[in-house]
């Protein structure tokens, strides 16, 4: 049987899809406040929910002995709690999921000898990510059950970057079987889309950031953030340091943020532009493309979650966007790379 077939491929971007599917619900987690409320971590049999009012009541009961309910939500009916409950609940039964689409296919593949060895180690390598992806989602969420009701947004852009890095990892090693001839491409423009490609990765990280601070609620205006000014004095006197305040303080993050969404899009517009002199496939053409397109319409979904004051469909589509912009980066530098 041929090795690193066309069941491979579907494997690892059925992998992708699932990964995009659990930013999605993460997202919506996020945004509705619910990631809070499921306080322990039971591998197996917490992939069953509450089945009945005793043990919807025994779930209540836990989720009140933490700070998101004694200081935010003692006004909260059982039937409240099982709204942010459900959104919860499925992120974590998605990571599973995940898990097991992962390892078993892979199992699957090694017994019956259809993977190359270098596609073994990208394999494992994945799946120590997709632990690792896990790992951290445990750790956000304990950062929140000690003295303030919300997660570290270190830890939440930790678990939210990890999940784009698996997916641009996972979506990596299908594009090297879907095209698996090198190709001579131009070494400073490949170093332009690897420049460009981590600027984005630091505007996601960022995003994160403002998501985790709940830095969107401010500075509700465009171009400019409030009076009209494009640096507000807020984003100066709300922490200790011009550091912390950059990475602390929910004017300082929103302004780091809204001013690489600029810097971002003058990236892509040069790997666009210098990209066009180097076309030499139509998958090129089409790269280049499609991260034009994104771009511009990320900024704009960035620009009216802004403005609307965060309302949640917005949010999780300017999320999606982000990481469909990812997709588009890394399919662009796949194929412009050696």
């Amino acid at each position: 049987m041929k090795k690193d077939n066309k069941k491979v491929i579907y494997w690892l971007l059925t992998g992708c899809v699932l990964i995009f599917i659990m930013v999605i619900v993460g997202g919506i987690t996020r945004l509705t406040h619910s990631g809070l409320s499921i306080s322990n971590y039971k591998l197996i049999s917490g992939t069953i929910p509450p089945m009945n009012d005793v043990e919807w009541q025994e779930a209540f009961d836990l989720y009140k002995q933490y700070p998101e309910y004694q200081k935010l939500n003692t006004h909260f009916t059982i039937e409240e709690f099982k709204d942010i409950y459900f959104w919860e609940w499925i992120h974590r039964v998605i990571g599973r999921f995940i898990g097991l689409v992962f390892f078993l296919p892979f199992l699957y593949f090694l017994v019956t000898k259809q993977l190359t060895k270098p596609t073994i180690k990208k394999s494992i390598g994945l799946m120590c990510l997709g632990a690792l992806q896990g790992f951290l989602g445990w750790y956000m969420v304990k950062s929140g059950l000690v003295d303030r009701p919300d997660v570290s947004h270190y830890r939440l852009a930790m678990h939210l970057t990890t999940a784009f890095i698996t997916f641009s990892a996972t979506f990596w090693v299908a594009l090297d079987l879907m095209f698996p001839y090198n190709k001579i491409v131009n070494t400073g423009f490949n170093r332009l889309v690897k420049v460009g490609t981590l600027v984005l990765l630091i505007q996601i990280i960022y995003g994160a950031f403002v998501a985790g601070l709940d830095a969107g609620w401010v500075h509700n205006h465009w171009p400019m953030m409030s009076e009209g000014k494009f640096i507000h004095e807020s984003v100066y006197i709300e922490r200790d340091s011009l550091f912390a305040n950059l990475t602390e303080g929910k004017s300082g993050v929103q302004f780091v943020h809204r001013t690489l969404a600029y810097i971002v899009v003058v990236f892509i517009l040069l790997i666009y532009f210098k990209g066009k002199k180097h076309i030499e496939t139509n998958y090129q053409r089409k790269a280049l493309n499609l991260l034009l397109y994104l771009v511009f319409f990320q900024f704009i979904l960035g620009v009216f979650t802004l403005i609307l004051q965060v309302p949640v469909w917005l949010g999780v589509a300017h999320q999606v966007g982000a990481f469909l912009l990812l997709s588009a980066m890394t399919f662009t530098l796949h194929r412009f790379s050696k």
